[in-house]
């Protein structure tokens, strides 16, 4: 093979490579979203209804301030492991392009290039030490003059995903 064909598909293996390392890192990224409902019933039973349901999601209730009408849960997030084992698979592909690049740019490097597969559990443990902590939910009731409190509700994303699919709620835009 020719070195101009040979760099250019390094360069693109770097680039691969790039992509790689912040999609590992995006995957323990902070993805806090706030929504807003719209009690369909009072505030006080809905707000009922989201404590059991986040009890019922393993989250315990840590802080209840009234004067501020804000409740506050706390529960222990699970890391995936199978996307612990999908992001270390992607390692070991993207070490083993690298490696045969590298391989083919310096050929007098023998195998050791090849020890940079070595390197692939990093991006699992890497997961699955970030990944696993505790988040908070906030509930907090918004007064609003014109119309009904609504609800307010910090979490992550994917909890709201589940609670606007198993609850039912009418959300604000």
């Amino acid at each position: 093979m020719n070195l101009p064909v040979i760099s250019s598909t390094f360069f693109l293996t770097l680039l691969m490579m790039i992509g790689l390392f912040f999609f590992i890192r995006a995957s323990v990224k902070d993805r806090t979203k706030q929504i807003q409902l719209i009690p369909s019933e009072t505030e006080d039973i809905l707000l009922k209804k989201l404590q059991e349901y986040f009890e019922n999601r393993a989250y315990q209730l840590t802080a209840v301030d009234p004067e501020n009408k804000q409740i506050t849960f706390r529960g222990f997030v699970q890391p995936s492991i199978f996307l612990a084992i999908l992001l270390s698979l992607l390692a070991v592909v993207g070490f083993s392009c690298l490696a045969l690049i590298l391989f083919l740019l310096f050929p007098d490097a023998n195998n050791l290039v090849w020890l940079l597969t070595i390197l692939s559990p990093l991006a699992g443990v890497f997961y699955w030490r970030k990944a696993g902590r505790w988040e908070e939910i906030f509930l907090r009731v918004v007064p609003r003059t014109d119309s009904p409190n609504l609800v307010s509700i910090t979490a992550h994303r994917d909890e709201l995903i589940q609670l606007e699919e198993n609850l039912s709620v009418q959300t604000v835009e």
